[in-house]
């Protein structure tokens, strides 16, 4: 087979991992990609994402930069896990089934232990329970099983105190409340981070593609309006704006004219190239890095592989606000932009740490 595809490269793409392993079933339909970014500090965990890419291509490129940044989110959590990620290639409301997912099971256990997975966008700890079957490499497991259950609680958790942070440095107080905060998203990360910033006094403003989704989330908090897209909330006067959907959120577009001194959001790769955090700087808009403040769900489902406790859990989330604050300062020191900062935490630690281990071997 060709790592060629339409023009790209996987070793080309994926140069800094360790390894991709392309997985199909045809019995079952499933057609899977798993990428290792790195092993350094442990074994690789991340979600899998269930997702109708465009093509092929689309779901490389995604998984390669997703298992890149779990391996930064998981080192700046001080973690000793390394990053990686897996995509289904398909409509999960079509695809997914008890065979695909044990198929998919099975394709996770033949890494022996190297990549451990967890829910992301179209599975559910429901799903995980299926893998498990044929898999011990499991995490984010329901209740019933053992497991830490929906990660988003602490995910959006985490997201909060990493806006805590922010409003700190830029609003001179770590409290939301009596500003406005615009959440686009309100899944199963967006839907929670409003409950928290509905406790902390703030006033939201939600979209989402998924009416749904908004109709759920005014229905159990009246106060919030909606607004019909994602470009109407980003013009909208905003204090901060929380991008909790897909990736790619922050374009030069989106900088050109929001109102927010603040970016804090749950979504990942939430810089659409590099050079927007220049842009997000020179506006004077303090940009939260996205795998800092949203590691809460990896702390919940990681904690797992020390039998699940939700206190341990939660109090390691609660230190989301002190590392961002330590990123924030790094910037400040450093004279660069928050998202470098971010970085070069996690490079350290992945380098000083990593050196010790190597490539992770379960044995």
């Amino acid at each position: 087979m060709s790592t060629q595809t339409s023009g790209v490269d996987v070793f080309d793409l994926g140069s800094e991992h360790e390894q991709v392993v392309f997985c199909n079933d045809p019995a079952t339909g499933l057609k899977a990609i798993i990428a290792i970014h790195s092993t350094a500090l442990g074994p690789a965990l991340g979600g899998t994402r269930f997702y109708p890419y465009a093509s092929t291509n689309d779901a490389i490129t995604d998984v390669l930069n997703l298992s890149r940044g779990m391996s930064y989110k998981a080192a700046l959590a001080g973690l000793d896990l390394g990053g990686g990620k897996a995509v289904i290639i398909g409509d999960p409301a079509t695809l997914k089934n008890e065979a695909l997912l044990r198929a998919y099971g099975r394709f996770v256990q033949s890494l022996d232990g190297r990549y451990y997975t967890a829910c992301d966008v179209g599975t559910f700890s429901e799903d995980m329970d299926h893998i498990a079957r044929e898999c011990d490499y499991v995490t984010g497991r329901t209740v019933a099983h053992g497991g830490a259950g929906d990660s988003s609680v602490l995910t959006a958790y985490g997201v909060f105190q990493g806006m805590r942070a922010a409003a700190e440095v830029v609003l001179g107080t770590d409290s939301l409340a009596g500003r406005t905060v615009g959440v686009a998203g309100v899944g199963k990360v967006g839907r929670h981070l409003v409950r928290h910033l509905i406790e902390d006094g703030a006033t939201v403003v939600v979209t989402d593609v998924h009416q749904p989704s908004v109709d759920a989330v005014r229905e159990e908090f009246p106060q919030v309006t909606s607004v019909e897209s994602t470009q109407a909330l980003v013009a909208s006067e905003l204090d901060v704006y929380a991008p909790c959907a897909l990736g790619g959120a922050i374009t030069d577009e989106v900088v050109d004219v929001l109102s927010a001194k603040i970016v804090c959001g749950a979504a990942n790769n939430q810089l659409a190239h590099p050079g927007v955090e220049k842009a997000l700087e020179d506006r004077g808009i303090l940009y939260a890095p996205d795998y800092c403040v949203n590691s809460g769900g990896l702390i919940q489902v990681a904690d797992e592989l020390e039998g699940f406790s939700f206190d341990r859990a939660h109090q390691r989330a609660t230190g989301i606000f002190d590392t961002t604050r330590q990123v924030f300062e790094l910037a400040k020191t450093d004279g660069v932009a928050p998202a470098i900062a971010a970085d070069r935490l996690a490079e350290r630690r992945m380098r000083d740490v990593g050196r010790l281990r190597g490539l992770w071997l379960n044995s």
